[in-house]
């Protein structure tokens, strides 16, 4: 192949779509290319005998629907289709070239061969962004494997922390006392950084004490030398029967030849237990706060364990709220064992994510009290501020930590009776504000937890005819829920953090998955709608026709393609030893990921645009 050639090749081999070609069609492909050089101004796209598809060598072209809006920019590597039917990426799009720009194009024919030559090219042409995104979805959740799916996880997922190693040299007593330390019940002991044995209590109690050795003796003198290991990706039920073959309690784990970890047979039974129903079971039977904090920090286990069996980002998020519930219900009934009977009736609210149900194992919480309108703060003051802070309290113990905000019951402002609530709602809605478009987030997504459901029953209906009525409060929520924008600047890349801890990352949660949560909350509210759920506001605005069923869908598939990445970072994070967070760097996701990636922050743009163009949120000052 000649060098120009070889260095086209390169040029495609490095961009998606062309990185999924096999070797032998990429190979062939600079051949059937032609190129074509704008000069700053020219018309795009410009006249060719045959409809093509033009790639950006370098340049910029800015493309502009028929009112003559910007719609974007094209920069290296992008891609745009004019007139080719087959492919669903023009549109209606024309434009000028921005820069002095070199295009490489394609014959629509010859696409439309490579297409009939490789699938994972001709689904990245899927004939609808709806389809990419389904595909998406595909490539990143595989079908979960029912009960039994815990047995096809990977060893690595069990892991829940760094090594425990001490060098072999050291004495028996230094490794007792590192296992007391670390809280383990096994430590792997190293030879000049390589693994060369490991103690268990086991060996503690057989070889050294009942043996009445010296404990300052070194441990190798102990150790089982030389142990079986198992790789990181080695299925969970290979690692059984291992151990089961022979009868051991302890594998140490490797990646490669790095030592990743140590599986014992108490990981597994914890992960057999970490499931919803055992969870929920064991909390309600606990006696006291130290029990249910001992119970919820199997709750970072129970995402790793769904995320390794495939669920949905939306089911995950079930399964972490409806823990949460359980943990707010039997702290509730402890204050009351523990204060007496109310002495007035009361709900305890959930707020923001717990209501949604979209909870991770590390949100911070976010709750309210509605008390019934008998009520008195001087007789009745102290009872529900010290079961407020009793829930609150535990429920931070339980690694559910204050809210920053103070959006909290333990916050007075937060504990009123009806008709307390029901004037906020009416000054929030009637009057809007930056406070109330602040408070709305939290105290719009309330959802009933422990006590006289029949207070928030009336409340609700009440809060939703108002918000459908007020027109001026729905365009300040629109203004209000299009400050979070997508990360996807105007040549298709992503706007990254630039600086602090975090630079060089997307903040996935409040560039990504807050805006859909945004979306859905107002056209709750615009149309009265009862549900909380995002998903279930996504398809009660559909169904309602409110919004288009396919732009539901689409939103929907883009909310769980985000919120699934955003499970995969944190779990993989988890399994590292390291604090989860929500800041995604794009050198974690592959290619065709970032592709994905971008059409589902497409979709937010689109439907932000929209809802802007509707509610002429722009007009609000």
């Amino acid at each position: 192949m000649e060098i120009e050639l070889q260095e086209i090749r390169g040029f495609l081999a490095g961009h998606a779509p062309f990185n999924l070609l096999p070797d032998e069609l990429l190979d062939e492909l600079p051949e059937h290319l032609s190129i074509r050089y704008l000069r700053r101004g020219s018309p795009f796209p410009p006249s060719s005998d045959e409809d093509s598809l033009y790639i950006v060598r370098s340049g910029a072209i800015e493309l502009r629907d028929a009112q003559g809006r910007l719609h974007e920019k094209l920069g290296e590597g992008d891609i745009h289709a004019a007139g080719c039917q087959l492919l669903d990426l023009a549109g209606d799009l024309t434009g000028e070239a921005t820069e002095d720009t070199l295009l490489y194009l394609i014959p629509c024919r010859q696409v439309k061969r490579l297409m009939g030559s490789s699938e994972p090219f001709d689904r990245h042409f899927s004939t609808s962004l709806k389809e990419r995104l389904k595909y998406a979805l595909h490539t990143i959740q595989a079908p979960g494997q029912g009960e039994a799916a815990w047995l096809a996880t990977e060893v690595g997922t069990l892991l829940q922390r760094p090594p425990v190693t001490l060098e072999c040299d050291a004495s028996i007593r230094e490794a007792a006392r590192l296992m007391t330390r670390e809280g383990v019940s096994s430590v792997l002991l190293l030879d000049d950084g390589r693994l060369a044995g490991m103690v268990t209590d086991s060996d503690l109690r057989r070889r050294c004490v009942a043996e009445g050795l010296a404990v300052e003796g070194p441990v190798r003198e102990i150790m089982t030398a030389n142990p079986i290991t198992v790789q990181r990706d080695t299925l969970l039920i290979e690692a059984l029967m291992t151990m089961a073959r022979l009868r051991v309690h302890h594998l140490p784990v490797l990646e490669g030849e790095r030592l990743a970890g140590m599986l014992s047979s108490s990981d597994i039974a914890r992960q057999q237990s970490n499931h919803p129903v055992y969870m929920t079971g064991d909390i309600r039977k606990a006696k006291g706060v130290e029990e249910l904090t001992t119970i919820s920090q199997r709750l970072p286990a129970l995402q790793l364990q769904l995320a390794a069996a495939s669920a949905t980002a939306h089911h995950i998020g079930e399964a972490i709220s409806c823990v949460t519930d359980s943990l707010t219900a039997r702290l509730l009934e402890m204050a009351e064992e523990r204060l007496g009977p109310p002495p007035v009736p009361y709900v305890w609210m959930a707020g923001g994510s717990q209501a949604r149900r979209e909870q991770t194992s590390h949100s911070d919480q976010d709750n309210a009290l509605i008390l019934a309108d008998d009520y008195s703060e001087e007789s009745h003051g102290e009872y529900f501020e010290e079961l407020a802070r009793f829930v609150s309290d535990g429920l931070d113990a339980c690694g559910f930590i204050y809210c920053p905000g103070n959006a909290m019951a333990t916050n007075p402002e937060w504990r009123q009776p009806l008709a307390t609530w029901r004037r906020y709602f009416h000054t929030w809605i009637e009057r809007p504000e930056p406070k109330a478009l602040m408070l709305s987030s939290i105290f719009f997504d309330l959802r009933p937890i422990h006590g006289d459901e029949s207070l928030f029953r009336e409340l609700q209906p009440e809060v939703l005819a108002m918000s459908r009525r007020n027109r001026i409060f729905i365009a300040h929520m629109v203004a209000n829920a299009l400050t979070h924008r997508p990360p996807l600047g105007f040549f298709r890349t992503f706007v990254l953090i630039r600086d602090g801890e975090h630079h060089d990352t997307l903040d996935i949660k409040h560039r990504g998955i807050v805006p859909i949560t945004d979306l859905a909350r107002v056209y709750a509210l615009a149309e009265g709608l009862e549900a909380v759920n995002t998903t279930e506001r996504l398809r009660a605005a559909a169904q309602c026709g409110a919004l288009s069923e396919e732009m539901a869908e689409n939103l929907e598939d883009a909310l769980e393609f985000i919120a699934s990445l955003r499970i995969r970072h944190q779990a993989e994070q988890l399994r590292n030893g390291l604090k989860p967070d929500n800041y995604l760097p794009p050198g974690e996701l592959s290619e065709l990921e970032r592709d994905h990636l971008k059409d589902a922050f497409r979709v937010i743009q689109t439907m932000q645009e929209a809802m802007a163009h509707r509610h002429h949120a722009g007009s609000l000052g």
